[in-house]
């Protein structure tokens, strides 16, 4: 309290009265921040407001230093000190931008509201750009309310950037943790500050408020006229009686769509419409009855714009202007139910009397229904890569699981161990594959054939197997129209070629003939005369041989027309090397005597291919023996000129 003396009156109590305009009797702050630093400053003001002169500078002192310039005696002139440094969160304390905003939020558990509105306001400090988002608590909602969001940086994305002021505006929707806030409007003071620093605000919008809290404020008691149809009367009136319609989808424009039929149920106890599946045996679907399940279809909504997308199944009768009745079911003509155009083509006779005697209806032609026969697929035989046999190997492409290609029985059962023989030759360039001789089987019982190779010493060339038992097709043939060798291909000096490998036939098994002759009409003739025609020779040699053999302590003029003869039939084994066959005799007789044992010189000779078991080179090797167990080789050599 602060008292004066009045005009001559002493200093005394009671000679003091007090100065009812001030107020303020507390002492001057004198400690303050300047460029970020704690600082002392003399008192302006004392104790109850009254200013200080003794600390401060008269209006004579300011004006003079704020005309006086500086003068520059020498050196550079000294410049002002730069403007004080504020930091922000002293520049922008408690300066926080204030925005009014809402978020739309689902109830999906509740038969009277399907969303809700929620106002909010979105705070942003500008100090250390936090925002808090807050909702104002309403009484009795059942909601928890108060601080939505806490006062911190709220993220922006997923690269660490977080909201910032120039983010915010009116009319935008901004995310924060997953839920999305529509801002309206925001304060004079957000106002202004954004205006200052240039940006351009959207208009204000009107802040949405919730449609159920709205309902509530709303008179609770509300009376409907009563409508003049009776449910009951048409329970008890049309109760179980169905009117049923045969129905077709066409789902052809989709993939793996079809045409599929369905039955159209429609109660008419209470106007709903039940579409069941019809299923064929083996058809491949799950056995589900029902596509449609019985419930009242909407026609014609209602037409509305909705701000936010309705995630609620369930539709209520104020979003139906028009429901589906008896009368929009028609033969021959097609109803949208739920997203599917069905077209009905028939119905019931029960349906039929109905409509006859309900809408006058006596047109209920059938319209025919015709399937598209399924597209005929070509089957496309992949080429032959030439592994196992042409039709076993087919097999692969005609079943998932294949089976083996029938065989003819009675063939296999009456040529069973029967097998043609043909001596061939390879036809080669190199002169060494030329003397290679090879012996052809073919299999009777299954057509088959194969090459066998016998082995000759000091040849360099491995005898055995040569070609397994396969069938072999002809050349130009191709997999849809496959011809293989037969008896009939095989002809004396024909020319066979075995997968790129020619062989030239030179001989064959009296066998061969024998079963042609026996066979005759199976054969083309050309084939058995060119078997008669080379085995004609030797059986002339053959019967003279057997006429005319001399016998043992012949003269020499009999042993040379054996001579002969012998070469006669050694010309039709152009195989032999009569060289190569005097020089292994000649070998073998190592002390030059001219005679060898029989059995080594017998083994010597089937080594060299010798036909040993020709009657006339039997006759001439026991004319040349020399008892049991030599032979005179010498003169069986003469058969065998150079």
């Amino acid at each position: 309290m602060s008292s004066e003396r009045g005009p001559a009156l002493p200093f005394l109590p009671g000679c003091a009265f007090r100065d009812l305009t001030k107020t303020s009797f507390h002492r001057s702050q004198t400690l303050g921040y300047k460029n970020g630093f704690a600082f002392s400053r003399l008192p302006t003001v004392g104790i109850g407001g009254e200013r200080l002169y003794v600390n401060q500078l008269s209006q004579a002192e300011l004006d003079e230093l704020s005309n006086t310039r500086p003068t520059l005696t020498y050196g550079q002139a000294r410049q002002a000190p730069p403007s004080g440094f504020i930091p922000a969160h002293v520049a922008f304390d408690k300066k926080i931008l204030k925005f009014d905003a809402y978020f739309q939020e689902d109830v999906p558990l509740s038969r009277e509201e399907h969303y809700r509105i929620r106002q909010v306001g979105i705070y942003y400090y500008l100090e250390d750009d936090s925002i808090c988002v807050i909702e104002p608590v309403v009484k009795n909602s059942g909601i928890p309310q108060g601080k939505l969001i806490r006062r911190h940086r709220v993220p922006k994305n997923d690269r660490g950037e977080h909201y910032h002021w120039k983010d915010l505006n009116r009319g935008m929707d901004i995310t924060m943790y997953g839920r999305t806030y529509h801002i309206v409007d925001c304060d004079p003071f957000t106002q202004a500050f954004l205006e200052s620093q240039g940006i351009e605000l959207n208009h204000p919008e009107k802040m949405v408020f919730d449609p159920y809290t709205e309902m509530r404020r709303m008179p609770l008691r509300m009376y409907i006229t009563p409508s003049d149809f009776d449910q009951l009367k048409q329970f008890l009136t049309y109760d179980k009686q169905v009117l049923r319609f045969y129905a077709m989808w066409d789902d052809t424009n989709s993939m793996f769509g079809e045409n599929r039929p369905y039955i159209i149920h429609y109660y008419l106890a209470d106007d709903t419409v039940e579409v069941r599946e019809v299923h064929k045996h083996n058809d491949g679907r799950d056995p589900f009855p029902v596509l449609i399940k019985r419930q009242r279809l909407p026609k014609t909504f209602v037409e509305k714009q909705k701000t936010f997308p309705s995630c609620v199944l369930e539709i209520s009768d104020q979003e139906v202007l028009e429901w589906y009745t008896a009368k929009d079911f028609a033969v021959g003509k097609s109803t949208t139910l739920l997203g599917r155009n069905f077209f009905i083509y028939d119905c019931d006779e029960f349906t039929r009397n109905f409509y006859r005697d309900k809408f006058g209806i006596t047109d209920f032609q059938p319209v025919e229904i015709k399937e598209k026969p399924p597209e005929e697929v070509p089957q496309v035989i992949p080429p032959y890569n030439g592994y196992g046999f042409l039709e076993d190997s087919l097999q692969n492409c005609f079943s998932l699981f294949p089976k083996p290609p029938r065989k003819d029985i009675i063939k296999m059962l009456e040529n069973d161990h029967k097998v043609l023989r043909y001596q061939v030759a390879l036809e080669s360039p190199n002169p060494e594959d030329r003397k290679r001789r090879f012996i052809l089987s073919y299999f009777l019982s299954n057509d088959m054939i194969s090459i066998y190779e016998p082995p000759v010493r000091n040849s360099g060339i491995i005898g055995g197997k040569y070609l397994g038992k396969t069938r072999v097709a002809k050349p130009g043939s191709t997999t849809d129209n496959a011809i293989y060798y037969g008896p009939s291909d095989f002809t004396i000096g024909s020319t066979i070629e075995v997968f790129g490998h020619r062989f030239v036939i030179t001989d064959a098994d009296e066998y061969v003939l024998n079963y042609m002759e026996s066979n005759a009409e199976r054969f083309p003739a050309a084939t058995l005369q060119s078997l008669r025609d080379h085995f004609r020779p030797r059986q002339v040699v053959e019967e003279t041989a057997k006429s005319d053999v001399p016998a043992l302590g012949t003269s020499q003029q009999e042993l040379d027309e054996l001579i002969m003869r012998v070469q006669e039939e050694l010309k039709l084994h152009n195989y032999l090397n009569n060289s190569s066959i005097r020089e292994a005799l000649l070998r073998c007789d190592k002390d030059g005597s001219g005679v060898l044992d029989k059995a080594k010189f017998l083994s010597l000779c089937n080594s060299l291919s010798v036909p040993t078991n020709a009657v006339l080179v039997n006759k001439l090797i026991d004319l040349c023996s020399c008892g049991e167990d030599k032979i005179n080789y010498r003169d069986f050599l003469r058969a065998f000129p150079l």
